[in-house]
C-alpha cells in the first residue's frame, strides 16, 4: 500500500467503551473513505505473541517490536459489521476481540519498540479519498497533521456497563465488578505510559458519549468533519 501523503485524515481517539470503533466504522462508510482500526493492530501483535509463546514482558520488548514489524496484517471490508482481520493469512477476527487479546494488546501497546514497529504500517493506510483512523494516539502521534481530530469520552461507569453488556451478549461469563477493575487498570496503563500516552490532541473536538446515542455521536462527528474540510464537501 502506497502512502497518500495528501489524503485527508479524520482521527478518532479515546479510551475503551466510548464507541469510537463503531463511530469510526460508520463514519468511514458514510464518507466512502478507508478505515484504520489501530487497536486491532496491537491486538494482532498480542495475539501472535501469545500464539508463539513470546512473554509479554518489558525484557522482550525488542523481540515483540520485531514481531510487530514483520507480521502480515490485513483488513478486508464487509458489507455490514466489522471488517475481517487476517494475520499471516489466518482469519482472526473473533480472536482479536477476546478479553485476553485486548489485555495483551494493552500491554504491548505500552512498549515503544512495538509502537515503532507498527508506525509505518499505520501511516500506509492514508489513501485517497481519505482515511478515518481510530485508536489512542492517532491524532497525537501517528497523524498529527490530520485536519479533523475527534476525542470521545464517557464516564467509567457507562464504559464498563457497555463492555459488560457486549461480553454478556457474546455469552461470556463476566461480572460488572471485574470489567470495572480491568478498565481502571487499562486506563491507568494507557494514560501513564511514557510511549504515546492517551490524551486529547491539540484542537480535537471532544464528545462525551455517556448520554447520547451512536447516531447522535456520528452526526456530531460528521458535522465537525464537514466544518474542518469544506473543500472536500463543498460547504
Amino acid at each position: 500500500m502506497t502512502e497518500g501523503k495528501d489524503a485527508p485524515v479524520v482521527t478518532i481517539d479515546g479510551p475503551s467503551g466510548t464507541g469510537k470503533g463503531t463511530v469510526a466504522t460508520l463514519l468511514a462508510r458514510e464518507l466512502g473513505w478507508h478505515y484504520l482500526d489501530s487497536g486491532a493492530l496491537y491486538r494482532a501483535v498480542g495475539w501472535a505473541a501469545r500464539r508463539r509463546g513470546v512473554p509479554l514482558e518489558a525484557a522482550r520488548a525488542r523481540e515483540l517490536g520485531e514481531l510487530a514489524r514483520t507480521l502480515a496484517i490485513r483488513f478486508e471490508p464487509t458489507a455490514e459489521g466489522p471488517v475481517r482481520a487476517l494475520v499471516d493469512g489466518e482469519e482472526v477476527t473473533a480472536e482479536l476481540r477476546s478479553g485476553e487479546t485486548s489485555e495483551a494488546a494493552s500491554v504491548v501497546a505500552s512498549m515503544q519498540p512495538v509502537r515503532d514497529g507498527l508506525f509505518e504500517l499505520q501511516r500506509s493506510f492514508r489513501q485517497e479519498p481519505g482515511l478515518v483512523a481510530d485508536g489512542r494516539d492517532m491524532g497525537t502521534v501517528v497523524f498529527p497533521d490530520a485536519p479533523a481530530k475527534v476525542f470521545l469520552t464517557a464516564t467509567p461507569e457507562e464504559r464498563a456497563k457497555r463492555r459488560y453488556d457486549q461480553l454478556r451478549g457474546q455469552g461470556v461469563d463476566v461480572t460488572l465488578g471485574r470489567i470495572q477493575a480491568e478498565l481502571r487498570q487499562r486506563d491507568e496503563r494507557d494514560t501513564q505510559r511514557t510511549a504515546a500516552p492517551l490524551r486529547p490532541s491539540d484542537g480535537a473536538y471532544v464528545v462525551d458519549t455517556t448520554d447520547i446515542s451512536i447516531e447522535e455521536v456520528l452526526a456530531e462527528t460528521l458535522n465537525w468533519v464537514r466544518q474542518r474540510l469544506p473543500e472536500r464537501f463543498g460547504d
